[in-house]
């Protein structure tokens, strides 16, 4: 019976160094995985802090050069006050006011005679006209602007309603 017990305990200390064993890979996977982790968050972190730098930035970069095209203007409109023919450098400006939009994408909105849509369009007024089809626009109050394919600026326009149906 005494030898049995010892085969057991033998038994159950190899089993104990067996899990002792397992338990101490297992602690040190733990420990790499959580410097694994760790070390990725930091990464993280550090890209956030990168990419907020570089839109920073980028907004930055941008504004500077609508400063500049701004700059530009107002020395123009300063040429055009001092000019004995005004209207002569107002055109020159408006030229390269007209150049500035198309070198930044920006188009007018065609409105006069085209269907009213609320996407490009707002109504203020809507009068009737019995010789106009409904929904047409028929003044342009003020005008809208496109960059690329976005809306920068509806128009604004008076619609014709028609009474006669």
């Amino acid at each position: 019976m005494a030898k049995v017990k010892t085969i057991k305990q033998k038994e159950l200390q190899e089993k104990l160094k067996e899990k002792e064993t397992e338990l101490k890979k297992l602690k040190e996977e733990l420990k790499k995985t959580r410097e694994k982790l760790l070390r990725s968050y930091a990464d993280y972190q550090n890209y956030q802090k990168r990419i907020e730098k570089e839109t920073r930035e980028k907004i930055e970069k941008a504004k500077e050069n609508l400063l500049l095209q701004i700059l530009d203007l107002y020395e123009n409109l300063n040429l055009a006050y001092k000019d004995k023919s005004p209207k002569k450098a107002i055109g020159v400006m408006i030229k390269n006011i007209e150049k500035l939009m198309e070198k930044e994408k920006i188009k007018s909105i065609e409105t006069i005679g085209k269907k009213f849509d609320h996407n490009l369009h707002h109504a203020i007024s809507v009068i009737e006209k019995n010789d106009i089809e409904d929904g047409i626009i028929i003044d342009e109050i003020k005008k809208g602007y496109l960059i690329e394919d976005r809306i920068l600026r509806p128009s604004i326009v008076v619609v014709a309603k028609n009474t006669k149906k």
